[in-house]
């Protein structure tokens, strides 16, 4: 299974942002190419704990379906997401997609066996389950996009 934890993961991610376009239009959904980059900077920085999200009761929180979603369930398109991950309004596009590039390496630099940041849907998670759901978060919206 990919993870962000994996190097050639992380160059994957960072060659495909570098191929999106600030014109290309999404396969589904309503986000532009830079609402998208930032949507996915501000998950990362959720990961890391420099972006806090309001925890909200969901079943998602409680084994078995947490792991499930996570590690199988293909993710559906336009899922709501939290607010705070919408907030942000694209900046310079250049500088976007750098940004999001660099907090795919900043992901890394984290201790993985360390303490991590709550998630607003899914509550408590181990180094192992951000690596696996920042991955797929991200390729999911790649392929919005077709890359």
């Amino acid at each position: 299974m990919k993870t962000v934890w994996q190097s050639a993961v992380r160059e994957e991610l960072k060659s495909r942002v570098a191929k999106l376009r600030q014109n290309q239009t999404p396969g589904w959904g309503e986000m532009t190419a830079g609402q998208m980059v930032v949507h996915l900077a501000d998950s990362f920085r959720s990961s890391i704990g420099e972006l806090e999200i309001k925890p909200r009761n969901t079943p998602l929180r409680f084994f078995p379906l947490k792991q499930l979603f996570i590690y199988w369930v293909p993710f559906l398109r336009n899922l709501p997401t939290a607010p705070e991950l919408l907030a942000r309004k694209p900046g310079e596009w250049t500088a976007d997609v750098q940004e999001l590039s660099t907090l795919v390496d900043t992901f890394a630099t984290h201790d993985r066996d360390g303490e991590w940041p709550d998630h607003g849907a899914f509550g408590s998670m181990t180094g192992d389950d951000w690596g696996v759901l920042m991955y797929r978060h991200t390729d999911h919206h790649f392929r919005q996009f077709g890359i």
